[in-house]
């Protein structure tokens, strides 16, 4: 869910508000399953906060990390990299990041 939050306000910002409407509007359609934060899901995200300190990890990066390692995944689609890169997930070595 908080990646939703902040994929909707990027677009706004960066296209306007037609796509983030058309964004908003994918989320409807029910291609996107919406994931909500689950309590350990934020015990991991102020783990990865308070461990990643020196690269100001936010709590978007950190619980996208919280929730591919709940679900088993290893690929993350992310603009980000440089956080991405440096983090270690729990579950696998590193992340396969797509851009």
């Amino acid at each position: 869910m908080p990646v939703i939050a902040e994929t909707a306000w990027l677009l706004l910002d960066r296209g306007g508000p037609d796509l983030q409407a058309g964004f908003l509007a994918t989320v409807t359609t029910g291609r996107l399953e919406v994931l909500d934060l689950t309590a350990d899901d934020w015990v991991r995200v102020l783990e990865l906060v308070r461990t990643y300190a020196d690269l100001t990890l936010d709590v978007i990066d950190a619980s996208t990390v919280a929730v591919a390692e709940r679900l088993g995944l290893t690929t993350i689609a992310t603009l980000d990299h440089r956080d991405f890169r440096v983090v270690r997930p729990t579950h696998c070595e590193a992340f396969q990041l797509v851009p």
